[in-house]
């Protein structure tokens, strides 16, 4: 049973992920597509569109590919730690080119996805292009150590069933556009935002997504190669500076804690499973946002 009881519900649903712009080539479990709506009026509810968007845990990248192609940051950085995931933002940012044609000439059979997987990358595209195909071919789109590629997939296609060779090098001629504008860190996403804290830019925003293991739960393990952070220590880091920030988590005891203790805001948001269970994820910002009229 859902505990309704702490916080308000957002006025704006989860909306259909076919509603919004698919602009990341990467599947991300936990992927933010549909919080695009939540992140377009936060943004839009701010003095002054930010200078600069960060995303410290960015996996998919689809809010900081959202707010720069839709003039809602003039600029934007992301972090990932993941050094596969790390890899295919670096490809995708820097060799656009070269990486959109590995994909034009791929042919993903189950033994051409094996044999990447099991291949050692020469180069950082290589490595890019490799974090591509096996999110693209893998159930869920999950790349930690043991997952398993998709067998019946869509329309019975199997590893082929996610793999849009002219779809994917769209999103990264979108990209490659807007790439000037668009930064990327291999690094911790708590250090990046510690280090941001400590030397505050004026104009700069958060989109905080961690891969999180909080309240107890075990999702974060099983989707991400690095699922552990100290979510009291994030909590605290963005309580110390004035820079503006949207976070989201699991309606968990532990981040109900965190979200009075600093004084933050947050509202609920219904979501439904893969098997329609229905589950509430918090979306908490420093100032009230979308619990307040006119939203």
């Amino acid at each position: 049973m859902l505990d309704l009881e702490h916080f308000p519900m957002s006025p704006i649903p989860a909306v259909n992920v076919a509603c919004v712009p698919q602009r990341s080539p990467l599947r991300y479990p936990g992927g933010k597509t549909w919080l695009i709506p939540h992140v377009r009026a936060w943004l839009g509810s701010l003095s002054a569109p930010p200078e600069l968007l960060l995303e410290p845990f960015a996996g998919g990248g689809i809010v900081s590919l959202t707010a720069v192609m839709e003039g809602l940051s003039t600029r934007a950085l992301m972090a990932e730690l993941d050094r596969d995931v790390a890899a295919f933002w670096r490809a995708a940012l820097s060799s656009t080119p070269a990486l959109k044609e590995r994909i034009r000439r791929f042919e993903p059979t189950r033994e051409a996805v094996n044999t990447l997987a099991a291949s050692a990358p020469r180069d950082e595209l290589e490595h890019g292009f490799r974090t591509l195909v096996l999110n693209r071919t893998r159930r869920g789109g999950i790349l930690a150590p043991g997952a398993a590629l998709s067998r019946a997939g869509e329309n019975g296609r199997g590893v082929a069933s996610r793999w849009y060779a002219q779809t994917l090098v769209r999103r990264l001629d979108e990209i490659e556009r807007h790439a000037a504008r668009i930064g990327f860190r291999e690094t911790d996403g708590v250090q990046l935002l510690a280090s941001m804290v400590r030397q505050p830019k004026p104009g700069t925003a958060a989109f905080v997504d961690p891969p999180y293991t909080a309240g107890g739960k075990r999702a974060g393990r099983r989707l991400y190669a690095h699922n552990q952070i100290d979510h009291g220590r994030l909590f605290a880091l963005l309580a110390e500076h004035d820079m503006e920030f949207l976070m989201t988590y699991d309606h968990a005891p532990e981040i109900v804690a965190l979200v009075k203790k600093h004084a933050f805001h947050a509202v609920q948001v219904i979501m439904k499973n893969t098997h329609h269970a229905r589950l509430a994820e918090l979306v908490i910002t420093k100032q009230p946002v979308f619990d307040k009229p006119g939203i």
